[in-house]
C-alpha cells in the first residue's frame, strides 16, 4: 500500500506540476506552425464545448428562431469544420514525423483514438437539428447501426441523440484529448527524424 501511494504521490505531482504546464522553455523545432496545429485543435474543441453549453441550455427550438442562439449555432458548426481541418492536419503531420518514437507510442494511439471518437460525436450533433437533412441521415444510418448489431442506437430518436451529442460523447471525447495532451506535455513533442549529417557526426563522435 505504502509503495502505491508513494507512486501514485509522485506521478500526480509530475503530473499537476507548473513546470509540467507552464513551461519556461520550448524547444527550437516546436515553434513552427506545423507544431501548432494540436493547440489549434484543442482550441476549437473548446469553442465546440463552450457554443455547444449555451445551445443546449437553451434548447433546439431556439436554433433556428433566435438570433443569437443561430448565431451561436454557426459558430458552433463552423468550430467543427475548424475542429476536423485541424485534427486532420495535425494526424498527417504526427505520422509523417513519426510521433510515437521516443515513447510517445500512447500518445500517438489517443491521439488516433480521439479522431475516431470524434467522427460519432460529430454525426449525432446532425442528428439532432430537426430539419430534413438530420431526418434522411437518420434513417439511412439506422439501417447501418442495426446491420452492426446495436440496435439499442436508435438515431431516429430525437431525445437518445441529444443525450448522446450532448453529454455521453463529448464526456468520452474530452476525457481521451485530456489524457493525449497530458501525455505530450510529460513527453514534449516528438524531435524531427535525425538527418544525415547529424547521423554521420554522431557516428564519428561514437568512434
Amino acid at each position: 500500500m505504502t509503495n502505491w501511494t508513494l507512486t501514485a504521490k509522485k506521478r500526480l505531482g509530475t503530473i499537476l506540476s507548473a513546470e509540467t504546464w507552464l513551461p519556461t522553455e520550448m524547444p527550437e523545432y516546436a515553434q513552427g506552425f506545423m507544431y501548432m496545429l494540436g493547440s489549434l485543435t484543442a482550441s476549437s474543441f473548446v469553442v465546440l464545448i463552450l457554443s455547444g453549453i449555451v445551445l443546449a441550455m437553451n434548447g433546439p427550438e431556439t436554433w433556428a428562431t433566435n438570433g443569437l442562439m443561430r448565431f451561436t449555432a454557426a459558430t458552433h458548426f463552423w468550430a467543427v469544420q475548424a475542429f476536423f481541418f485541424f485534427m486532420m492536419l495535425h494526424l498527417w503531420r504526427v505520422f509523417f514525423t513519426g510521433a510515437w518514437r521516443g515513447g510517445r507510442g500512447k500518445t500517438w494511439l489517443l491521439g488516433a483514438i480521439a479522431f475516431l471518437v470524434a467522427i460519432p460525436t460529430a454525426f449525432t450533433g446532425f442528428l439532432i437539428n430537426g430539419d430534413l437533412y438530420s431526418q434522411w441521415n437518420a434513417v439511412q444510418g439506422k439501417d447501418g447501426i442495426n446491420a452492426m448489431g446495436l440496435g439499442w442506437v436508435n438515431l431516429t430518436n430525437a431525445s437518445q441523440m441529444f443525450g448522446m451529442h450532448v453529454v455521453v460523447m463529448p464526456l468520452v471525447l474530452g476525457a481521451v484529448i485530456a489524457l493525449h495532451i497530458t501525455l505530450v506535455r510529460l513527453k514534449s513533442v516528438v524531435p524531427p527524424y535525425p538527418t544525415a549529417a547529424s547521423q554521420s557526426t554522431k557516428g564519428v563522435s561514437d568512434q
